[in-house]
């Protein structure tokens, strides 16, 4: 795509209202342009051909042709940023986990109400994931490996998950359920840490995420609810629209979901209030990790947290990374102990606990 060109866009949705009101929000951005629209997977698949989009706003759900089974063929067929439209239920949020493994670039959740689509942050977030999508889309096409799936958890019998000394809080937005699919798979079982990951995403799409992260890790992997104690050898994330607080109860470290406190940074969760939360709690011994992901979230929190308490911080590199945006912000505050790729960012996080 040539500097300054604007970004081609074909949308797909069974809704001829989606349809027109995505193509209206999306044209009010000078940057983007509308080559075509379809109604179906096989439609899509023509269209695309013909007119060689730099991205495709693709329907989960499709008569005809679905979204994932379209997916998968456009990704031979072409070189296209795909934006997955999902809408907010069980069934969508697991096919959206699916589609951003098989090289989605992100996704954007279908409100229940319609209307609320055109709400201006609705609108600005619809348009910003278009733009990162037609950047990005040149890294993000290959599937994953096929998953292994892991039926039991590995436990070695000295292992007390919980007595820990380190603890892993780890902050990632845009790419993030693929590039973790990196990561938390490739953590021991026996990692002497709990983990906390908040990973910018709606209500129910967490909750996907953490099944299908436990589905194919050693490591025990499960959506945060209120009350849960932190554990060592346990990976916690953040549920949709709650932050993450962690609270001392009788010498215990205790998660409390706060779905009361306003976004931070325009999120909740948001890895700055996770961040602040540890060191409010006065944990000492801690690993800082930020990934994937548009904008500063994150940097603010892990410069309290290296300041007041030594944290070690862990950023993504750039060429690993769907969007540089997070990891960049806390590289440039001088912060960041180690960068390092995607690859490598597991092994970094065990030989820093300890394993």
């Amino acid at each position: 795509m040539m500097e300054n060109a604007k970004i081609r866009v074909l949308v797909v949705d069974d809704s001829a209202f989606m349809r027109k009101v995505i193509q209206q929000i999306l044209l009010e951005s000078p940057a983007i342009e509308i080559v075509g629209s379809a109604r179906d997977g096989m439609e899509a698949l023509r269209i695309a051909k013909e007119q060689s989009p730099d991205v495709i706003t693709l329907d989960v759900e499709m008569p005809v042709m679905d979204g994932i089974t379209c997916l998968e063929r456009l990704l031979v067929q072409g070189r296209y940023g795909v934006i997955m439209v999902s809408s907010l239920t069980t069934e969508g949020a697991a096919a959206t986990i699916r589609a951003l493994e098989l090289g989605a670039v992100d996704f954007f959740p279908k409100p229940a109400n319609l209307f609320s689509i055109s709400q201006d942050v609705r609108k600005k977030e619809l348009v910003e994931k278009v733009l990162v999508a037609g950047q990005a889309r040149n890294r993000m096409l290959q599937p994953l490996p096929a998953p292994r799936h892991v039926a039991a958890k590995a436990m070695p019998a000295s292992f007390r998950p919980e007595q820990f000394k380190t603890l892993v809080a780890l902050g990632i937005s845009t790419g993030g359920p693929r590039a973790l699919q990196s990561v938390v798979p490739n953590l021991p079982a026996s990692l002497p840490a709990p983990v906390l990951i908040v990973q910018h995403m709606p209500p129910g799409f967490t909750r996907s995420l953490a099944m299908r992260l436990n589905d194919i890790s050693e490591i025990n992997v499960r959506e945060a609810e209120e009350g849960d104690e932190l554990k060592a050898g346990w990976v916690y994330i953040a549920p949709g629209d709650h932050h993450i607080d962690l609270l001392r109860e009788g010498g215990k470290l205790k998660i409390h979901l706060d779905k009361l406190s306003p976004p931070v940074n325009g999120f909740r969760p948001s890895v700055d209030y996770l961040m602040d939360s540890i060191r409010k709690a006065g944990i000492r011994d801690c690993i800082g990790v930020i990934m994937t992901g548009m904008g500063a979230d994150g940097s603010r929190g892990l410069r309290d947290l290296k300041r007041d308490n030594g944290m070690h911080i862990i950023a993504q590199d750039e060429k690993s990374c769907s969007v540089f945006g997070m990891p960049r912000a806390a590289i440039e505050l001088g912060i960041v102990d180690e960068v390092v790729t995607l690859e490598n960012i597991s092994a970094s996080i065990a030989k820093k606990a300890g394993v």
